[in-house]
């Protein structure tokens, strides 16, 4: 009764739950919400901010932080209304221009050059540069092209080079 003649509230009687009804308790520390909906606000927050100002030191021109600092301090950005949207990227085939080989290959799962079989991490690397299963990963088995003797002999050749004595002058 005294809280009404002073103008305090009362806290309330049980716990409160989130705000954003994800089903766990808040505190007023928090604003009412749970840890993890109050972490991802904040997460929210800071990424705004950074979008504020690289769009600033784009606007701008340049890359002083000084600048950075004021232009995020004058946008206010809503976190409730940054939305990450789907961005639909379709291949443009350009012929001749040469950027053909900049492209990726695709990071689909490994697969064995001779039967397409799944390897995942079980893949062998033969030294033709291609990936192979249990079964072909031997030379033999998948008719490798790689030249095993002319790369034994220049191993060879490179460890133990040709010592020649210099020809003592006889008197």
């Amino acid at each position: 009764m005294d809280h009404d003649k002073t103008g305090c509230q009362a806290p309330p009687e049980g716990p409160i739950l989130c705000v954003n009804n994800c089903g766990f308790f808040g505190s007023a520390a928090t604003m009412n919400m749970c840890s993890k909906c109050h972490k991802d606000m904040m997460l929210k927050e800071e990424q705004a901010k950074l979008a504020a100002s690289s769009f600033g030191n784009i606007m701008n021109g340049s890359s002083s932080s000084t600048t950075t600092e004021s232009v995020a301090a004058k946008v206010d950005v809503p976190v409730n209304a940054v939305e990450p949207k789907p961005i639909s990227v379709q291949p443009s085939f350009a012929f001749g221009s040469g950027e053909s080989g900049d492209t990726k290959p695709k990071d689909g799962p490994k697969r064995c050059l001779s039967c397409n079989k799944r390897v995942g991490l079980t893949g062998f690397n033969c030294r033709c540069g291609n990936l192979f299963c249990a079964v072909h990963r031997y030379s033999n088995k998948h008719d490798c092209p790689f030249d095993y003797r002319t790369a034994g002999r220049d191993a060879i050749a490179k460890a133990n080079p040709v010592i020649k004595a210099e020809k003592l002058d006889k008197i």
